[in-house]
């Protein structure tokens, strides 16, 4: 032999460069991935930002800092909404309260019996 690969090496070669090249991709598609989530956060924030009012967005800021679970939620809820047009003008705080109470249910309401 004069220095060509074997037949095995070059199997072998090709193996790990297909692996390297999925690699990249996936790096690349998790890119992708993060770059449209990113686009869609920003997107969900223009809205929220033109369908409430300052107190309506501290009172739905205060909620995520203790609920998060329930904070993303009425965000999506208020998207949805706002996206199917039924959105007034703006989302008030009383609105706000309105639709939290509507969307969390009362923590309040075990009832604890002895015997």
């Amino acid at each position: 032999m004069s220095g060509d690969p074997s037949e095995e090496e070059l199997e072998e070669l090709r193996k790990q460069k297909m692996e390297q090249l999925k690699e990249q991709q996936g790096e690349g598609d998790a890119e992708a991935q993060q770059a449209a989530q990113q686009q869609a956060e920003a997107q969900k924030k223009a809205i929220l930002r033109q369908h409430l009012t300052d107190g309506a967005r501290k009172r739905l800021n205060t909620v995520k800092m203790s609920k998060p679970d329930v904070g993303e939620q009425v965000e999506q809820q208020i998207v949805a909404l706002a996206r199917s047009g039924r959105v007034g003008d703006t989302i008030d705080e009383e609105q706000m309260k309105q639709l939290l109470s509507e969307l969390t249910p009362d923590s309040k309401s075990f009832d604890i019996k002895r015997r």
